[in-house]
């Protein structure tokens, strides 16, 4: 069993530059979470954190309930795959996989055992007793999954173990960790800045943002109910579009939003969720409307009127590019429309976000359509946007002023 809990982590560098802020998470054993943002997000330095390459400033990281605060990395059973593979280039592959066995004093017959063992599982064993340096970008990592795989730990760590392989090695690269992650024992925590690979391969994501999290869920979850306008916007491609000073109006028994371009009733199923409808159609408050790509289309008739772009095609979908009074939308191209003519857009009203345009976060709250994951994770709030830009501002590191010259 291996189970993972960080407690309040953060990490401050000498520099001042803070890396990471208030981190909690749980993962159960075998689970596989992947931690995803953008660069400098404080992914690897989660990683190292957790691997103890790196000390916490404040918090604390638990494996299987025990506190590793004076724990030394290599006695905390984990094995850790690198962005670039770290392979001893004077060693074979057999000997590279078996390195850490035998720094352990492991008998000879365990080491070959489990080195032709996960050989097997990885494709490598026509290669053991080949060189590094003759090996491809892929075959690398593959060497270097295996030299993790044969001590059998209870934590694996990738950090961006694909970064720097071309598209066609990537996929069997990660189609291997796949497998590899459904034949041990052992939990997953991978970080990448590629949201394809997140949602390919985690059960659950935690998203990153300038050291602070955001969100930690199911990809289906941050997908349709993402807590503030930056998941929702990281989540999906192509990205949403978000339409700017919209507000909440009433009109008779119905609720609408109006924004610059036009106006959209609220679905029954927006009302229900949107729990302070009646407050922001009172107030006039204004707020941010969220509209996924694949749930507005061009159409014969429609809610909306745009002015079509240029058409793009993403495998068997085409999109457009429109002008809405001025706001540009990415729009599923359903009907055909010539470029600069004007066209309807039909949205699925069911399938709107709503945001407040201070806060940024989220004024829908869950349905039935949300999946329960039973994890507390789930629960978290970010802060609001105005007081997470207030915390960076007192977080960065301070210029010291320039020491007077004595003459």
């Amino acid at each position: 069993m291996a189970s993972l809990k960080l407690s309040g982590v953060g990490k401050v560098y000498l520099s001042g530059e803070t890396a990471l802020y208030d981190v909690n998470l749980e993962a159960d054993d075998r689970e596989f979470i992947v931690v995803v943002g953008n660069e400098k997000c404080g992914k690897s330095s989660l990683l190292k954190v957790i691997a103890g390459l790196e000390e916490a400033s404040v918090g604390s990281v638990y494996i299987d309930g025990k506190d590793m605060a004076e724990v030394d990395p290599k006695n905390r059973d984990i094995a850790m795959v690198f962005r670039q593979d770290t392979l001893y280039p004077a060693l074979t592959v057999y000997d590279n996989m078996a390195f850490g066995l035998r720094l352990r004093k492991a008998p000879q017959a365990l080491v070959d055992s489990r080195v032709k063992s996960v050989a097997g599982i990885l494709g490598l064993t026509d290669l053991l007793y080949r060189k590094p340096k003759v090996l491809n970008s892929a075959a690398r990592q593959r060497v270097a999954i295996g030299r993790a795989m044969v001590r059998e730990p209870k934590l694996y760590l990738f950090d961006e173990p694909l970064a720097g392989i071309d598209s066609d090695l990537r996929r069997d690269v990660l189609s291997v960790i796949i497998n590899v992650q459904a034949r041990v024992n052992g939990t997953f925590v991978y970080a990448t800045k590629n949201l394809s690979e997140a949602l390919t391969i985690g059960t659950r994501l935690v998203i990153l943002k300038n050291g602070f999290v955001q969100q930690i869920d199911c990809p289906a979850n941050l997908y349709d109910y993402p807590v503030n306008t930056y998941v929702a916007f990281f989540i999906g491609s192509p990205t949403i579009n978000f339409l700017q000073n919209a507000k909440v109006i009433k009109e008779g028994e119905g609720y609408f939003v109006e924004f610059k371009g036009g106006k959209l009733p609220l679905d029954s199923k927006i009302v229900d969720r949107f729990q302070a409808v009646s407050e922001y159609a009172e107030s006039g408050k204004p707020i941010i409307i969220g509209i996924r790509p694949e749930d507005i289309k061009t159409s014969a008739e429609g809610e909306l009127f745009a002015t079509l772009g240029k058409t793009e095609a993403d495998g068997e979908v085409t999109y457009a590019e429109c002008d809405l009074a001025g706001q540009p939308v990415i729009v599923t191209y359903a009907a055909e429309c010539a470029s600069g003519a004007e066209t309807h857009l039909a949205v699925d009203l069911s399938r709107l976000y709503i945001f407040d345009s201070e806060t940024r976060l989220t004024l829908l709250s869950r349905d039935g359509g949300y999946i329960q994951t039973g994890k507390k994770d789930a629960d978290f709030v970010p802060m609001p946007y105005p007081e997470e830009c207030e915390k960076m501002e007192k977080l960065k590191p301070k210029k010291e002023a320039p020491k007077k010259k004595l003459r």
